[in-house]
């Protein structure tokens, strides 16, 4: 039997509780702004899931760069290296301004054919595209900003980003019945309150990023990050080979390496394929829910919403994984990675084990404050027991993520979540095509969701992705 108490309890809280409200924090715009638009009509809302299922997919892939330089990050925290770590800020920023740039991109020139895909028609779509054009350049600075936040993240800071994200939220909220009923602008209104509190968020973190490039460290000069090419090996003290003497400070190149972007590259090249395929289910999933119908598809938006505000919320024991097993690792502490790892696991299903209780003791009011249309009611009802069920596991799910994600074992998790894409996939077509409805949507990614618990599970009963170094290679 688990023991009440650990050694690890304290740290796991001291870094998941910030972690905590920040992801309570990051989708708090997109629960206001559905339930601000849910009661301008089944319409708007239908619009607004539709322009959601497209930003949350670009936002979904954006995140690579946060967990592709959390991890990173924290080995280098672990093993001492403070002149890596400001080499790695500047590089953060060029990697996060190139995914930025690149979603923006994707959202303005593609959003409308994609909306079309996704099953928008008419007015609702026209609706749905316009929305996409006002928070295109709001999106391009919050992805930029995601790898500033993973830089922070594996430094063990979790205090900035909670406090930058809690001011731009605190923005959207202000201005959301402002713009929307206030000044008559409707749907419009929701798109510019999000862009308004999104470019607030970036600009901020942009900002402590760059100067945390600048500032002077304790260590030795910036080191390049040790490839798998011959005759490249560590030092005796966990570093690069090459890299100066650990009391030689100096200043850091600003500029784009790529050595370094080749780094953090590989590493989120497995993630961007992990979590695109993650992404595809749902965006499926979207798609299969508005050929139902509208209600079905607007119940969808609020179930769904619902997940990812939940899921966010138990990922931040994910999160501290990601800081503690790096850590661990970059110091050679492979015990104490294993050991934190079991107690996260279990701290997490907790949680989402009281989650799943509160949710559906609460649905009749939770839908409610979401909806008054009697249909979209009904249809979130049918779902709602399928979604309460998957809570418990899916905590599981995240746990294993972060404690993967952190040990760097990208590869991996990329073909865990395929196979599981590959599986859940057709039973979402199959279960809606049986009569099923919204409920069987959403036990398409109950199948998807079970899939990926068996994998990660066997990956972290196996302990091979607890690779000891400052660098995984």
């Amino acid at each position: 039997m688990p023991a009440l108490r650990s050694p690890h309890d304290r740290e796991i809280l001291r870094l998941a509780l910030p972690a905590l409200v920040t992801l309570a924090a990051e989708p708090t715009y997109l629960l206001v702004d559905t339930a601000m638009v849910g009661h301008l009509g089944v319409a708007p809302l239908a619009a607004l899931a539709l322009a959601v299922s497209v930003l949350g997919t670009i936002t979904g892939l954006g995140v690579v760069a946060t967990y592709a330089t959390t991890a990173a990050v924290a080995r280098l925290s672990g093993a001492g290296q403070d002149e890596d770590l400001r080499a790695l800020a500047s590089q953060a920023l060029w990697l996060g301004a190139g995914v930025g740039a690149t979603g923006a991109v994707v959202v303005v020139a593609l959003g409308p054919l994609w909306i079309d895909a996704l099953g928008g028609t008419g007015d609702t779509a026209d609706d749905a595209a316009r929305y996409l054009r006002i928070a295109a350049p709001g999106l391009a600075l919050a992805l930029a900003s995601m790898a500033a936040q993973g830089w922070m993240r594996g430094t063990g800071d979790l205090r900035t980003p909670l406090k930058i994200v809690l001011l731009g939220n605190a923005i959207n909220v202000v201005l959301n019945p402002i713009l929307i009923y206030g000044a008559g602008l409707g749907l419009d209104g929701s798109a510019i309150a999000t862009l308004v509190g999104q470019l607030t968020m970036g600009a901020l973190f942009v900002r402590v990023l760059w100067r945390a490039g600048a500032a002077p460290g304790v260590g030795g000069t910036a080191a390049e990050v040790p490839s798998a090419a011959p005759g490249r090996a560590a030092g005796d003290d966990g570093s690069p080979a090459g890299s100066a003497p650990r009391g030689a400070a100096g200043p850091v190149d600003r500029r784009p390496s790529l050595v370094l972007l080749r780094h953090l590259g590989s590493t989120g090249g497995f993630l961007l394929v992990r979590t695109g395929a993650l992404l595809l289910t749902f965006a499926v999933a979207s798609a299969v829910a508005a050929r139902i119908d509208e209600p079905s598809l607007a119940a969808h938006q609020i179930g769904w919403q619902l997940f990812l505000f939940l899921a966010l919320v138990l990922d931040a024991a994910a999160i501290a994984g990601q800081v503690l097993i790096g850590r661990a690792l970059g110091a050679g502490r492979v015990d104490e990675a294993l050991e934190a790892s079991r107690r996260m696991v279990l701290l997490t299903v907790t949680v989402g084990v009281l989650a799943a209780i509160v949710l559906f003791a609460l649905r009749g009011a939770i839908i409610g404050a979401f909806t008054g249309d009697a249909a979209v009611r009904d249809r979130a009802l049918d779902l709602w027991p399928v979604l309460c069920a998957m809570l418990p596991f899916a905590a599981a799910v995240f746990a294993f993520d972060g404690i993967l994600i952190g040990a760097g074992d990208a590869r991996y998790l990329a073909g865990a979540m395929v196979a599981a894409a590959v599986v859940g996939l057709p039973a979402m077509v199959l279960l809606r095509e049986a009569g099923a409805g919204i409920a069987g949507v959403w036990g398409g990614i109950v199948v998807v969701m079970a899939a990926r618990l068996a994998a990660t599970w066997w990956r972290w009963r196996g302990g091979r992705w607890a690779t000891p170094g400052a660098w995984r290679t």
